[in-house]
């Protein structure tokens, strides 16, 4: 069975010579980039806990206080992918941004590695932070995440924002992609390991890590129309109009089944969109952390 990591990697052996705009001066559109992020800013606290073997990093922004929000990163990533949306949140919110495990500044154990598991790091950073309640904004793998926590810990999510994420193992896209996407993954793989080599104690581990996240995704995320149907807190579910790995029928089905939910399309954007449009991104966070607090069905 096919899932978007094996997706992510067909195009990342697509020799890049072959985009439609190598052999002339045409820009790629915005939607075929993958933008570099700005450095975070200097965060007001950071350090390392521990939790099922694994030490975790993290960082807190909290200048301009407000409600928490932690936000989580894709696969193959680290939190230095927030560097377009921390800046923009720390004038009204605390912001905590964490490396998952295997991935960052983290260390595993990746294997077996399972969104339970990284959803029960989290808490473990905010018992170790002592924050009771907080918003999750994920991405991919961070909005997994965000999902599974919202179904296990309701008492501990505010509101979830889940961008790009994928509730089982059917959601592949059955159309062909965009011929301006071929060579997108290998970019985004050769940046990414760059990344790892850079901030990792273990610099040689990211074919071990790639190869644990494989694992994973032939198997996870399992979540059922019923775990999904229990979520309360007040949610996004979010995507981009050129959205490559999962289907757009997926992503709007997930919507459906959680009934808190609303299901938001960025334009002119794919599955990087938070680091292609970060000024739209933000806006839609923004307006699921900033708006009206209501009463979810549960009372809390």
């Amino acid at each position: 069975m096919k899932t978007r990591t094996f997706a992510l990697l067909l195009l990342a052996i697509t020799i890049l010579a072959t985009a439609p705009w190598a052999a002339t001066a045409q820009a790629p559109p915005l939607w075929a980039t993958v933008p570099d992020p700005p450095p975070l800013p200097n965060p007001d606290r950071s350090g390392f806990v521990t939790n099922g073997g694994a030490r975790l990093y993290y960082a807190v922004f909290h200048r301009g206080g407000g409600r928490p929000v932690i936000l989580l990163h894709g696969g193959l990533s680290s939190s230095e992918s927030w560097g377009f949306e921390v800046p923009r949140l720390i004038g009204t919110h605390e912001v905590i941004v964490m490396d998952s495990r295997g991935q960052g500044r983290s260390t595993g154990p990746i294997e077996p590695l399972t969104y339970d598991l990284m959803a029960s790091d989290v808490v473990a950073l905010m018992d170790a932070l002592h924050v009771r309640r907080a918003s999750i904004v994920g991405a991919s793998d961070g909005g997994i995440i965000g999902l599974v926590l919202a179904i296990h810990y309701p008492e501990r999510l505010d509101r979830l924002f889940a961008w790009g994420a994928n509730f089982n193992t059917h959601s592949d896209s059955t159309q062909p992609p965009e011929p301006a996407l071929k060579g997108v993954g290998a970019i985004y793989i050769e940046k990414m390991e760059a990344q790892y080599r850079k901030l990792s104690s273990t610099p040689d581990d990211f074919p071990a890590m790639r190869k644990a996240l494989g694992k994973l995704y032939a198997t996870q995320p399992n979540l059922t129309p019923a775990e999904l149907g229990r979520i309360t807190a007040p949610t996004v579910i979010a995507d981009g109009e050129y959205e490559q790995f999962i289907a757009q029928e997926h992503t709007a089905l997930l919507a459906r089944l959680v009934p808190t939910a609303t299901l938001l399309i960025i334009r002119n954007v794919s599955h990087g969109g938070p680091l292609q449009d970060p000024a739209a991104f933000h806006r839609a966070v923004a307006t699921l952390l900033d708006g009206p607090r209501r009463r979810n069905p549960s009372g809390r």
